[in-house]
């Protein structure tokens, strides 16, 4: 939930459209980009990807927003987000065309790139399981006019749009279908269902092929490819999860026998004077700091606002990455906002092959001695040590500002969490 400038600009709108009053009476309520645009520009007030950028009111109101038109929108009771799968799965290894020099897949910057990348390397070719696909649609373009029905507390609700804009990362067709790619470099929670059923509808409507909608997530050289179907075409809600796989280009290994050699040659180093790890996702701290490669420095605001964090998360992904000596914070000198950047550390690290990087963040993490034991016994027993033994290793490790029984075996999760993605790194 974000506390930033839409709050203040939307709490203005619904004071002066008295809109909650509105939506209690009949669930929903029209309002026009030219009434928004009243207070803050339109295009900035509607973007939400994910659950977490919705304004306070929205959030405490259980209200989300949809596009209707090229100036309108529909603001109500009804659910417009997904959640993504969480389960792990093994990762697939390719190969890149080694012949290609204007594209490099250890730089990937854009989401264009990652789509352009996951194409020359067939990562969507295996996936779809076609041989021969073809670039065909991709940017924006008018949604024609459709109908559906979405979840609402008042029952299934009918949202006409017509002619809103929709915007297509990328589009392969092959002989039986056209797969519509939403494509993001960075991890989220959740994701706004939009932005797969709008091209869905309107492709849907333009030809006789099978529409693939396909979600990809890039992060730390894995493309995370997700296939969604509609059960019910009409039915906003109906999406379903066909299938998922992961890939990364294959440039060394990293067994078993080489985590051992970084586990017995890294030093321990003394535990740093800041709040130790609430951070459980390992894959996320090494999203923020990808993000800060690219950006150079971002904001703690827009950190929040932009890449499904939430005000504390932000700090507690930040905080890590402060841990391992990654992420410093700063002030930016032109606009005086407080925010993250690369330490010397962390642009050495990013700046490694993945393999190498990869290596470099257990070094990082087994440097401290409450992860190290953890994973030793881990290997040793051949399972995850129990959180009473975590917290114990916990208790002898010295860590900073620790003290309580509840907080030994809040941040156990943490180490738990780092500690399984270091296993999930081992090749089979």
């Amino acid at each position: 939930m974000s506390n930033s400038k839409d709050d203040h600009a939307w709490g203005k709108i619904f004071e002066k459209y008295n809109i909650l009053d509105k939506i209690l009476q009949t669930g929903h309520i029209e309002i026009t980009a030219t009434k928004i645009n009243e207070f803050r520009e339109a295009r900035l007030m509607t973007k939400f990807d994910h659950k977490s950028q919705l304004p306070k009111l929205f959030a405490d109101n259980k209200l989300s927003i949809l596009p209707t038109s090229r100036g309108g929108y529909l603001i109500g009771e009804f659910e417009t987000f997904c959640d993504f799968n969480t389960e792990e799965i093994p990762v697939s290894s390719i190969e890149f065309p080694s012949f290609l020099e204007s594209l490099d897949y250890r730089d990937i910057t854009s989401e264009a790139t990652a789509i352009n990348c996951a194409f020359v390397s067939k990562i969507i070719h295996n996936f779809t399981e076609d041989g021969i696909l073809f670039p065909t649609v991709s940017g924006r373009m008018s949604s024609s006019s459709f109908n559906f029905g979405i979840n609402s507390p008042k029952g299934l609700l009918t949202i006409d749009v017509d002619n809103s804009q929709v915007e297509i990362d990328g589009g392969y067709e092959g002989d039986s279908s056209l797969n519509l790619i939403e494509a993001k470099n960075y991890i989220s929670d959740d994701f706004l269902i939009r932005q797969l059923y709008y091209p869905f509808k309107l492709w849907s409507s333009k030809i006789h092929k099978q529409v693939r909608p396909i979600f990809l997530t890039y992060s730390n050289g894995v493309f995370h490819l997700r296939e969604y179907k509609f059960e019910n075409e009409y039915h906003y809600n109906s999406l379903i999860l066909v299938k998922h796989r992961k890939y990364v280009v294959q440039e060394g290994s990293f067994n078993l026998e080489v985590l051992s050699q970084i586990i017995d040659k890294t030093k321990l180093v003394k535990e740093p004077e800041i709040p130790f790890p609430q951070a459980d996702s390992f894959e996320r701290v090494i999203n923020l700091c990808e993000l800060l490669k690219q950006k150079g420095f971002i904001s703690k605001d827009d950190i929040t606002q932009n890449y499904d964090f939430d005000a504390r998360q932000t700090d507690y992904y930040s905080n890590a990455g402060k841990y391992l000596g990654l992420i410093e914070t700063k002030r930016d000198i032109l606009t005086g906002q407080i925010g993250c950047s690369l330490t010397r550390k962390g642009k050495q690290v990013f700046n490694l092959n993945l393999i190498d990087r990869q290596k470099e963040f257990v070094r990082l993490v087994v440097s401290h001695k409450v992860f190290k034991e953890t994973l030793k016994l881990y290997l040793e027993i051949g399972e995850m040590p129990n959180k009473e033994k975590i917290v114990e290793i916990m208790k002898s490790s010295k860590l900073f500002n620790v003290g309580s029984d509840s907080t030994f075996s809040r941040r156990s999760s943490t180490i738990i969490g780092w500690t399984n993605w270091i296993i999930n790194q081992i090749e089979e």
